[in-house]
């Protein structure tokens, strides 16, 4: 699924985030920035030690904001950190944190000279969101960002199970 918002092209698809050639791959980091399980895990054993050394220097990152370092040895040049909210029940400010997500990941890229961006489905694993809940805001967030700012090319989400993606289309479908 795929739609052209101002001048972006914004998808989703299955796949493996380690595996995308785009300038930047958003990492769902731990508060560390470390290393973690999940999409983090694979990220960092993927791109070598050359991201976590990057990240030793960055102090950790806070619920809601994003960091860049180096891709290392990913295809991507470069991985945004963000840290998404732990879900609770949607009343802690989760939804809010999850949005800031998106947005300060597409504020560091655009900043970073970055024009093609992939993202996962951030918060949607082991943190708990809501699946259909997390991809509306992702959605939402990203195309509020694509008509208020220009510079990015691609805009990708990119989801590692077919029930994931299936989420994410239908999320999409809305705005399309």
């Amino acid at each position: 699924m795929a739609t052209r918002i101002h001048g972006t092209q914004v998808e989703a698809v299955q796949g493996d985030i380690t595996r995308e050639e785009v300038d930047a791959i958003v990492n769902a980091a731990n508060k560390t920035l470390l290393g973690g399980g999940g999409v983090d895990g694979a990220i960092h054993r993927a791109g070598g030690p050359a991201i976590l050394e990057a990240c030793r220097n960055l102090n950790g990152c806070d619920t809601g904001d994003a960091k860049i370092t180096t891709g290392g040895r990913l295809p991507a040049t470069y991985v945004i950190h963000t840290v998404g909210p732990v879900y609770r029940d949607g009343n802690h400010g989760e939804p809010e944190l999850l949005a800031s997500c998106y947005r300060r990941s597409l504020e560091v890229a655009l900043e970073n000279g970055v024009k093609t961006v992939a993202f996962p489905a951030i918060s949607c694993g082991v943190y708990g969101y809501p699946h259909k809940e997390a991809a509306a805001i992702a959605v939402d967030t990203v195309t509020t960002f694509v008509q208020e700012n220009s510079g990015l090319a691609l805009v990708r989400f990119v989801l590692f199970n077919g029930e994931l993606f299936s989420i994410f289309e239908q999320a999409l479908d809305i705005v399309a």
